[in-house]
């Protein structure tokens, strides 16, 4: 089983050592693609300068599309049985891909989202209350 790791990169210089090291560590089976979106921070010029050797695949866009465009590329390059997103800034951890994929390599679930809001182990659905709580609080953050 091969998980592809798609890292859509946009203007994350400070960040993305790190984040490749920490990916690396993950003792899974992977690809790293990392989808430059234009970076215009000194991002390019770290990849250039040898950071892109420690990825399987740098795609560079040659102006900023957005982070839908950059997943569209990651996905178009990905090779994997599965698949995730890595977004580059670190607001989710690496290690956690093997419960991502348990539900999946048990044969217990087609796809799987990973949440801020339902912490700990797998659930099947959204809980009521987390929901009406979810919706209530964008409504009055508009």
């Amino acid at each position: 089983m091969k998980l592809s790791v798609i890292i859509p990169c946009y203007n994350e210089k400070a960040t993305l050592r790190s984040l490749i090291e920490r990916v690396r560590a993950v003792p899974i089976d992977l690809e790293i693609i990392l989808v430059d979106d234009c970076s215009t921070d000194g991002t390019r010029d770290l990849l250039k300068g040898g950071l892109a050797s420690k990825v399987d695949k740098v795609v560079y866009h040659e102006k900023n599309q957005g982070k839908g465009a950059a997943l569209r590329t990651g996905f178009a390059h990905a090779t994997g049985d599965f698949v995730v997103v890595q977004d580059a800034d670190m607001e989710y951890d690496p290690q956690e891909f093997p419960m991502l994929l348990q539900p999946l390599v048990e044969g217990n679930a087609d796809v799987v989202f990973g949440s801020r809001f339902m912490g700990g182990r797998p659930h099947r659905v959204l809980y009521f209350w987390h929901s009406v709580g979810n919706k209530f609080l964008t409504l009055v953050s508009k």
